[in-house]
């Protein structure tokens, strides 16, 4: 007997329980079946789950359990990406330790997800904050070390003074720290580095190898790798006493130091890339980025030292991408030092400048003021030469006295020796060969990716497995000594930073190569993408203990089938994941190159922040709205109400879950997340969709309930529609069959759950519109109770607590229902006997209607001319004509 509605509270733990129990979602490779890894970018353990977790859990949910139901042998694993910045950020915003927080958080999570009723292995659960997870990545960085995949230096590096700790570029949004939004400045440290540079040719050639990837992720990565072909080339550095940045030839101190250049100054290169060689004997000054090393080396013991020294401190302050540099006026100061433009000879000022940029090139450009606008506004600033060597093809004439701005235009080369007259396009491969020829130059492929700089001055990650002693360097740690375990019981500084460094008993060790007992560990720890760059692979074997993974498993499982995570993630994570799969290729650990055959970036849930003056951002618990006013719950002062942006944890504006799971369950929930938009669109929250979600949920239950009463002693019908002839049962029948395509082609073809839902739904309201009773015909009854069997096996996926529970009521005795085959259409079944008929007036569309196939054009005219909607548009008017065109269009002449 069923209850009068569905209650969640009463059905959903049972048959979470029964799942666990029998271990209905458990993995294993199986030869005989075709593998399906599915698999969601795992959670930051930084606080409870949010909706946009829900969202985004739920639409993998619902393809493993299709595809189990399909036949296939699913990987369904979940974890917790539990080191780094954002753990230990909320921990100390919470006043606590971030081993504490994040094995709470890890326990509050699990049960919430859990709850949902999530089809995950949790028997392969991994957290990369274990030890016995991050041992296999010292291990890797090892084999990294002795391939010479992996380097430290001394580098100006990304800096966030509020997380205290370096970033990648990729981890640099906006010019601000992505996890805290505060300003990145320029500092000074040693780092160790990956070379992803190495595989940059391989990484790009292959985003277009991606044909289950989104075009703009991939276009994404792309532009983020930035390949550039054009020139290398070599200006000579003269340095000279004298600290005028000017040209005059008569200048007696530059007369009086040629000599003293030539036999005290050690001569040395500085190496550009240009994509415009066409245009290098326009160059009449060099400029550095402020980073760049010789510019320190250039300025020193000249009188410009402190001038640079202090323009250098003051731009390190500033924002430094590619965007934000076009923000700010082109300023720079002049070194102290010359080089020679190597195609004529010109000695040109070199400058350090705010608009030059390490990331791209070289981090020096060769200024060409007569063709380029940056360049051209710097001259001007500072008096320096313009020269012009293209004169464009239209007959006007250039003229460095009078132009007010640079001309990119192509044109005919002048004032370029042997290259005068010649076409600019053609003069590019003529003066790099001549360049080449002098070894000045050569034709070279410029990246803007740059090597990952992967160490972090934060405690809470993975250390780095080295050991610095002062007689052998940087020695490796013996593998037999892994795991560098990080110490759980370790308290951050006051300020929040690591305490790794004042910790003897961690970083105090004996050199394993010499026995020096003063050698050190180091303290710095591993960028949390570097666990998340691998997990995947993990997971197909998380308990192997003698090897970062067992190869055979790997070999069944990878790659992951459908992955499904942001699209913020899409030059972080997904790129870094693309490169650690090229290095243990590289390796010989693994065949394949690629993670991720096919992804799904799906949108975003949305809502506004709230932040407080004293307390930061708040959780919408922890403040009182009213007005469109908002005030902190902890100390009362205002609050500002932000932007409508995704929700996020470090940002604070997530919903807990749990009030919707109290209130409605974990199906209506789910059910919501994906009847209100398609997965790859933005989703607001909106608690009369969840309501509606309600209602529909119990109209199919008491649905259930009627047919299951009526139907008693028939059997669900599946066979032929021919051999149906009662028309009700048939047009029903074939609605079922067209519901079980639409959805079938819905989820597998572009996860649009959302019209699936909807196909559902009319199947439903198809139902009721037949007001099915006990004296129904027994085809309608039998055509009735194989709609309802159908409706709950396509709802399954999506409320599977709901669809157990009505087909163990149905008297379905063959186990659950995730167990059961998918539902199948009949072709004979999808044709109609009914047409659709479109009406136009004079050609515009009024109206359409349904009609039986064989009708006559006759008929077809006088029911047109009876339809409600087109006898408003007709009423008081002459009807000229009236057209029916192969029975699909009536058209009426007024």
């Amino acid at each position: 007997m069923m209850d009068d509605r569905y209650n969640p509270e009463k059905v959903e733990s049972r048959w979470q329980e029964y799942w666990e129990k029998n271990h209905i979602f458990s993995a294993s490779e199986d030869d005989s079946k075709k593998k399906y890894y599915l698999l969601e970018m795992f959670p930051y353990p930084s606080g409870k789950i949010h909706m946009g977790h829900v969202r985004n859990y739920t639409i993998g949910d619902v393809v493993a359990r299709y595809k189990r139901m399909n036949g296939y042998n699913v990987l369904h694993p979940m974890g917790w990406d539990a080191f780094g910045m954002p753990a230990e950020n909320a921990a100390i915003d919470n006043k606590t330790h971030p081993a504490t927080w994040t094995y709470q958080n890890i326990s509050t999570m699990k049960s919430q997800l859990k709850r949902m009723g999530f089809s995950y292995d949790w028997e392969r659960e991994v957290a990369t904050c274990k030890p016995d997870y991050y041992r296999w990545e010292q291990w890797l960085f090892l084999k990294m070390l002795e391939k010479d995949m992996v380097y430290r230096k001394e580098s100006y590096v990304n800096w966030c003074e509020h997380c205290q700790t370096v970033l990648a570029n990729e981890q640099v949004e906006d010019d601000s720290c992505w996890r805290c939004g505060e300003m990145v400045q320029q500092k000074k440290l040693f780092q160790w580095f990956f070379r992803i540079t190495d595989y940059a040719e391989d990484l790009l050639i292959h985003c277009d190898k991606l044909p289950g990837w989104p075009e703009k992720v991939t276009l994404m990565q792309k532009n983020w790798i930035g390949k550039s072909t054009g020139s290398e080339i070599s200006f000579k550095i003269e340095t000279d006493a004298c600290n005028a940045p000017c040209n005059d030839t008569s200048c007696k101190s530059k007369e009086s130091n040629k000599d003293i250049n030539k036999t005290q100054i050690k001569e040395d290169y500085i190496k550009v890339f240009t994509t415009r060689p066409d245009t290098l004997f326009g160059a009449t000054f060099m400029c550095l980025a402020p980073e760049h090393p010789l510019v320190e080396s250039l300025s020193k013991g000249t009188e410009q030292e402190g001038a640079v020294a202090a323009f250098v401190d003051k731009i390190s302050k500033q924002e430094r991408s590619s965007s934000s540099i076009e923000k700010y006026e082109k300023e720079g100061v002049f070194v102290g030092a010359w080089c020679i433009n190597p195609a004529n000879g010109r000695r040109m000022p070199i400058y350090t400048a705010n608009f030059a940029l390490m990331e791209y090139g070289t981090g020096a450009v060769m200024s060409v003021p007569a063709h380029d606008q940056r360049d051209f506004d710097f001259a001007k600033k500072y008096n320096l030469d313009i020269v012009v060597v293209i004169q464009p093809k239209d007959g006007a004439t250039l003229d460095p006295a009078t132009m007010t701005e640079a001309c990119p235009d192509p044109g005919v080369l002048v004032n370029s020796g042997e290259y005068n007259d010649m076409d600019n396009f053609d003069a590019m491969d003529k003066i790099t060969s001549w360049l080449e020829k002098e070894g000045l130059g050569k034709k070279t492929i410029s990246f803007r990716l740059r090597d990952w700089g992967i160490s972090r001055q934060r405690y809470w990650g993975t250390p780095i497995p080295v050991i610095h002693c002062e007689s052998c360097g940087v020695v490796p740690v013996p593998e037999s000594d892994l795991p560098i375990t990080l110490p759980e019981d370790a308290h951050l500084l006051d300020n929040g930073g690591s305490p790794l460094p004042t910790l003897d008993f961690f970083k105090q060790v004996i050199c394993p190569k010499c026995g020096r007992s003063d050698a050190r560990r180091d303290t710095d720890t591993m960028d949390t993408f570097v666990e998340s760059s691998w997990y995947f692979v993990r997971y197909c074997s998380p308990h192997c203990s003698n090897a970062m993974f067992d190869k055979d498993a790997v070999k069944y499982w990878m790659p992951v089938d459908q992955y499904i995570g942001g699209v913020e993630h899409a030059i972080l994570h997904l790129l870094y994941s693309r490169y650690f799969m090229r290095v243990l290729n590289t390796l010989g650990l693994i065949d394949f190159k690629e993670p991720f055959t096919n992804l799904l970036t799906q949108g975003m849930v949305l809502k506004e922040t709230l932040k407080c003056p004293e307390h930061g951002y708040l959780f919408p618990e922890d403040a009182k709205i009213s007005d469109g006013k908002a005030s902190c719950t902890k100390c009362g002062k205002d609050v500002e109400i932000g932007r409508v942006i995704k929700m996020s944890k470090s940002k604070k504006n997530v919903i807990d879950p749990n009030d919707l799971l109290n209130k409605y369950g974990a199906d209506i929930t789910r059910l919501f997340c994906l009847f209100a938009s398609p997965p790859e669109k933005g989703l607001e929250w909106n608690d009369d969709g969840v309501e509606g979600c309600y209602r529909f949920i119990n109209r199919v239950w008491r649905l259930s309930a009627l047919c299951m009463d009526i139907a008693k002693g028939v059997k669900s019908y599946n066979g032929p529609l021919a051999e149906l002839s009662d028309s009700d049962a048939k047009k029903l029948y074939t609605k079922a069959h067209q519901t079980i395509k639409k959805v079938t082609d819905d989820i597998e073809g572009s996860f649009h759950f959302n019209t699936a839902i909807s196909a559902v739904m009319e199947l439903v309201n198809a139902m009721y519109s037949l007001e099915l009773k006990d004296n129904s015909s027994d085809e309608v009854k039998s055509v009735a109770l194989f709609c309802i069997e159908h409706i709950i096996l396509l709802l399954s996926p999506i409320v599977p607590h709901f669809a157990e529970e009505v087909w163990e009521l149905m008297g379905k005795k063959s186990g659950s229902i995730t167990e059961q085959g998918w539902s199948s259409y009949r072709e004979d079944a999808l044709v109609t006997d009914e047409i659709l008929v479109v009406v136009q007036i004079n050609g515009k569309l009024r109206s359409k209607f349904s009609i039986d196939a064989n009708s006559s054009d006759e008929l077809i005219q006088k029911t047109a001319l009876a339809d409600e909607i087109v006898k408003k548009y007709i009423e008081g008017k002459d009807i000229k004509k009236v057209i029916v065109v192969k029975k699909k269009l009536v058209n009426i002449v007024v």
